[in-house]
């Protein structure tokens, strides 16, 4: 039984794989029309499609939309019942249906033309209605669905949903989309907090950076970096200007030397020339050369060199960038 449950599994997927191989011989004249069109569109990408094609159009939208191209999905059935408002003729639709003569969307298409709206298809069939209604029709037919049957969508939704990947990446590198971009639009991410959140809007500032001055002895660094709870303490001369840093791991080396930690100042014992960072640099950064360097906490500074707040570890832990 078991054997019969892998060979129906590596069946389907050799099926499907051969589905979406078929689909590079595809990539001609109508797919850069399908393009061109959606990239001079002033409004959205509105998707439809019915039942299985459907579920695929709304996967579709959400990544067109997520890529760069405003895009959002509309069922044909309750478009005939008043959703068909949400469409402008501004808008691009770009119609799933695998016969390409699907009743429900087949329905709203006078009314899609009347708008002077531009109409893409996916269909496995170029010679349906809805292939010949569009100005660009992207050929999504299989030679057999991976369902024994021939009958379950199984084959045509994987090679209509690699199609509208396709799209989604021809028009995200052809507006130049970055990974700021995709960012903008994933705020509630792990990569929208790496690719957005910076040093400043993270880092400890005012009373809250653990500083001492360079005449500070040994014992009163270590009170400070008690106090502020950051590993370390940063020295700052009267400019406001870095000279060091003294760390949990200066302070296990220095105890290796018959040093008087109340007679000590820091700057005898602190590092100089250390890490830092920028305040407007991305908080990933920080997180990149806290690795690097085995630290676990940066000063912060300014344009002018100038500190202006300290991050460690912990930070980057609560904000959600590691």
């Amino acid at each position: 039984m078991s054997k019969d449950f892998k060979d129906a599994a590596l069946r389907a997927i050799t099926i499907e794989r051969d589905a979406i191989d078929a689909l590079a011989g595809r990539i001609g004249d109508e797919f850069v029309r399908a393009c061109e069109v959606m990239m001079a569109c002033r409004g959205r990408v509105v998707v439809t499609g019915m039942g299985k094609s459907g579920h695929i159009g709304n996967k579709v939208a959400a990544t067109l939309a997520s890529t760069g191209t405003p895009s959002f999905f509309v069922h044909p059935g309750e478009a005939s019942h008043g959703d068909l408002g949400m469409i402008t003729g501004q808008d691009v639709v770009l119609a799933i249906s695998n016969s390409g003569n699907t009743a429900e969307v087949l329905t709203i298409l006078p009314l899609i033309k009347r708008m002077g709206a531009p109409l893409i298809s996916m269909t496995g069939n170029p010679d349906s209605i809805l292939a010949r209604e569009a100005v660009a029709n992207l050929d999504v037919s299989v030679a057999i669905e991976a369902c024994p049957l021939n009958l379950a969508p199984t084959s045509s939704t994987t090679a209509t949903l690699v199609m509208g990947d396709a799209l989604a990446v021809a028009l995200l590198e052809a507006r130049g989309f970055s990974a700021e971009d995709f960012a903008f639009s994933h705020p509630g991410g792990s990569l929208g907090r790496r690719l957005l959140l910076r040093v400043s809007d993270i880092m400890h500032t005012g009373d809250r950076i653990p500083r001492v001055s360079p005449d500070t002895t040994l014992s009163g660094a270590l009170l400070e970096i008690s106090l502020k709870g950051l590993g370390m303490t940063t020295v700052v001369d009267d400019n406001g200007r870095l000279a060091g840093i003294f760390t949990d791991g200066d302070l296990r080396r220095t105890l290796d030397r018959p040093l008087d930690i109340h007679a000590t100042p820091i700057r005898d014992v602190m590092t100089r020339n250390g890490r830092t960072i920028h305040e407007d640099q991305l908080a990933a950064e920080a997180l990149n050369i806290m690795e690097e360097l085995k630290i676990n906490a940066l000063p912060v500074t300014n344009r002018d060199g100038e500190l202006t707040g300290a991050i460690n570890m912990h930070d980057l832990l609560r904000a959600g960038v590691i």
